[in-house]
């Protein structure tokens, strides 16, 4: 794919598939947030005749070229033409994507709203993530209590969230565990990305295990987690083309992890010198990382 091919792709179209959806359609002209930014009003204006955009809020603009460098810049990614075109050729389908394998789809609960989110304080809350071996030095770090009320039923309750990349939420507490708002992937960075190594997570509560850790409970390498099997193919934009020379994948010891092992193993093979190091041997016979912390915890308990 070259410039002239990439930027006849229409913007509108490059962003419908990264789930970008426009706050205001005025026919050919849409509005959107800019993402980069965490932006909450839609000053992001597209043209579809030109296929242009331009940010109000900075000044910024171009063609497709152009916003994908934004979006990789957004990601602390290497954001060169060449990285974008890549990335451009990965999202629209002319690129090597991670091969999805079948598994139960998840879908956001939309009987649910979000009442209020705050930091981690209630008892029940606190009292399931010591059932789960996970510190609330780490909850404070990387989790949030929300409030949740059920439509459905006119029940409010509590449960930890943790935030994908589209600002939904990944819901757990002893009873219940689902999504609010949108299912995706989180990315998180490392505290030394330039290690150029990456780890993929099935679930936060692996993630949170190995980063807790680390001294600083942050791990050093960028992290992937999935949040369901089912986001296994939109991990790899944050992959192909980023110059990892190492992937450590942390799926579960199960039928569908076994396979999304292997799926993630076929697309490593074409990156250029990146290595696969599966860690599901560290926890054999558990089902996950985290079940593998509490069974060892419960080995030194009295």
């Amino acid at each position: 794919m070259n410039i002239e091919q990439a930027n006849a792709i229409p913007i509108s179209q490059l962003l419908d598939k990264l789930n970008f959806k426009p706050a205001r359609d005025c026919g050919r002209d849409l509005y959107y947030r800019a993402f980069w930014r965490g932006e909450k009003t839609a000053s992001v204006h597209v043209n579809a005749d030109k296929n242009e955009w331009y940010d109000h809020g900075t000044g910024e603009g171009g063609g497709v070229v152009n916003l994908a460098q934004k979006i990789l810049e957004a990601q602390n990614e290497a954001f060169t033409r060449s990285d974008a075109l890549r990335y451009i050729a990965n999202i629209t389908g002319d690129g090597v994507f991670i091969a999805p394998i079948e598994c139960e789809h998840h879908k956001p609960d939309r009987r649910l709203s979000i009442v209020n989110i705050q930091p981690v304080q209630h008892i029940a809350l606190k009292q399931y993530l010591d059932s789960r071996c996970i510190y609330q030095k780490t909850a404070k770090k990387y989790l949030r209590q929300l409030r949740l009320y059920n439509k459905q039923s006119g029940n409010y309750f509590f449960a930890l969230g943790f935030k994908n990349e589209k600002g939904g939420y990944e819901l757990r507490n002893a009873r219940y565990q689902g999504t609010v708002t949108c299912k995706d992937i989180t990315f998180i960075r490392g505290s030394e990305p330039n290690l150029k190594s990456l780890h993929l997570f099935e679930g936060w509560p692996d993630f949170v295990t190995l980063a807790q850790g680390q001294p600083d409970l942050s791990l050093r390498s960028n992290s992937i987690i999935l949040n369901s099997l089912s986001n296994l193919k939109k991990a790899t934009p944050l992959i192909q083309g980023c110059g990892y020379r190492v992937a450590y994948s942390w799926m579960d010891n199960d039928a569908a992890g076994d396979a999304a092992t292997k799926s993630l193993a076929e697309f490593f093979k074409t990156e250029k010198n990146l290595i696969h190091k599966p860690q599901g041997y560290l926890y054999q016979g558990y089902k996950d990382l985290n079940d593998w912390r509490i069974a060892q915890r419960k080995k030194t308990e009295p």
